[in-house]
């Protein structure tokens, strides 16, 4: 990786008006820096400071109120490749979380095409802190991730247009294995969704608010508890089945989830992981798992059932991979499904046990429904389990 600053990349060649609606306002000139010494120019529209963190790429052409407050993207600056992002305003009822959690996020056009505070995202960036930057040419960006693989990088405050100082900033952001993103995210305190029906605990390791609703939909009463769950809350008399819940970081340093996962594999009783659950949950199983080069952010990755070799289109938010190879031939467990982009596993399921896992999110937000049915096949495995739950 080169230590010399790059030549700046220029914003596109129109006014600041032109790239940030003039209903949402911008605030100034301002730099992406990437630690590589890559700078490209713009236009700050968000909150008015600096914040940095890993850059990942997002192809979805809708869903950036959901992609902003998904607590997965956790330290991680977003660059969103549709030119055009603010058209559709924001319903506050499909907010993934209570704030947005991404630490900058990066446009090639910021418009307004709903008016009112209340309906645009950006006041809620402004409102959390959250810088965001507009007048890139963010394909050319996501070309340039796409060969130097993924980097860090830091939105400037407005104003300060120091490329070296930039790039200097975003060498100093702390490694993204390194960082406790689920302790920042996850729940203080457990709660419960729902007073009918039979009882899934949800282990909130960055929790989607769709998720709850999708099981909720399903007749669940969902509990849901912190990252610090013990295996006694979990594996409650009452408790039907368990859900390992997606969220930010790197699985490699959540072993006392992992011990959990192992307690609940042990216990037979039916599990899901999603996303860093399907992590969890592999690594439980004895499986292995690696950072990929640059991660999976998108609402249209093609993944097939190994068994059915049933096609689904999926929406996927993450930065590791489990290694199939890895899995011990004992274990139980298998890939069930692949991604047909670049064979990564997207699946686990076990021989006699009513588990399940997957790397993509089943209940979108923003995505296809395409793969919904896996919250079917859970709820039935818990109905089917639920005549056995201790008195």
């Amino acid at each position: 990786m080169s230590r010399e600053v790059a030549r700046v990349t220029p914003s596109l060649p129109l006014p600041a008006d032109a790239v940030v609606d003039p209903r949402i306002g911008s605030s100034g000139r301002c730099l992406l820096a990437l630690e590589d010494g890559a700078v490209f120019a713009g236009v700050a529209f968000g909150a008015t400071r600096a914040g940095g963190g890993d850059l990942v790429v997002n192809t979805s052409q809708t869903g950036y109120q959901e992609v902003c407050t998904d607590p997965s993207y956790a330290g991680q600056v977003v660059v969103m490749t549709f030119p055009l992002i603010g058209n559709h305003g924001r319903f506050a009822d499909d907010d993934q979380s209570e704030r947005p959690w991404l630490g900058g996020l990066v446009v090639g056009h910021a418009t307004a095409g709903v008016l009112g505070r209340a309906r645009q995202i950006v006041h809620l960036l402004r409102a959390t802190g959250v810088p965001a930057i507009a007048g890139l040419d963010t394909r050319a960006l996501a070309r340039h991730l796409r060969q130097t693989g993924s980097l860090r990088g830091v939105i400037t405050a407005p104003g300060e247009t120091d490329a070296r100082a930039g790039v200097a900033a975003a060498r100093a952001v702390p490694a993204w294995e390194g960082q406790d993103f689920v302790s920042r995210v996850s729940a203080l305190r457990p709660y419960e969704v729902g007073a009918r029906g039979p009882v899934v605990v949800v282990v909130d390791l960055g929790l989607k608010t769709n998720i709850v609703r999708s099981l909720r939909r399903r007749g669940a009463r969902v509990r849901v508890l912190p990252h610090t769950a013990t295996t006694e809350q979990v594996l409650a008399p009452d408790v039907g089945g368990v859900v390992i819940s997606p969220g930010p970081g790197d699985p490699g340093r959540l072993d006392e989830q992992v011990d959990l996962a192992r307690a609940v594999i042990e216990d037979g009783r039916p599990l899901l992981g999603i996303c860093l659950g399907h992590q969890i949950v592999g690594r439980a199983a004895g499986a292995a798992t690696t950072r990929l080069r640059f991660g999976h952010h998108a609402a249209n990755h093609p993944v097939r059932d190994e068994v059915s070799g049933r096609v689904t289109v999926t929406a996927q938010n993450h930065e590791v991979q489990v290694v199939g190879d890895s899995l011990p031939s004992g274990s139980g467990f298998y890939v069930s499904q692949r991604n047909l982009n670049d064979g990564t596993v997207e699946g686990l399921r076990h021989h006699g046990k009513p588990i399940e896992t997957v790397q993509y999110h089943p209940e979108g937000s923003p995505g296809p429904l395409d793969a919904a049915e896996v919250f079917d096949r859970f709820l039935g495995h818990v109905r089917a389990h639920a005549p056995t739950l201790r008195p």
